[in-house]
């Protein structure tokens, strides 16, 4: 398993120590998934902001649901 240093102040360490404490995870999780969660949601942010920026580049139309019922039914 690979390992990453990460530099913080005392006083960060001590309230990172005391946020893994209150969940109940040790440090390296806490900081592991916090940090992975963040990333993850930022990346499908930027994702989706790209993909809707294309959507209204294409000039591309909504359908309701109603229109999609309409059309194909209860299946």
């Amino acid at each position: 398993m690979a390992m990453i240093t990460v530099r913080v102040s005392d006083k960060e360490k001590e309230w990172l120590k005391y946020m893994a404490d209150f969940y109940g995870i040790s440090l390296s999780d806490l900081v592991k998934n916090y940090s992975m969660e963040q990333l993850e949601d930022e990346y499908d942010r930027q994702v989706a902001e790209v993909a809707h920026k294309r959507y209204l580049e294409d000039n591309k139309e909504t359908v309701s649901m109603k229109e999609v019922l309409d059309e194909f039914g209860q299946l």
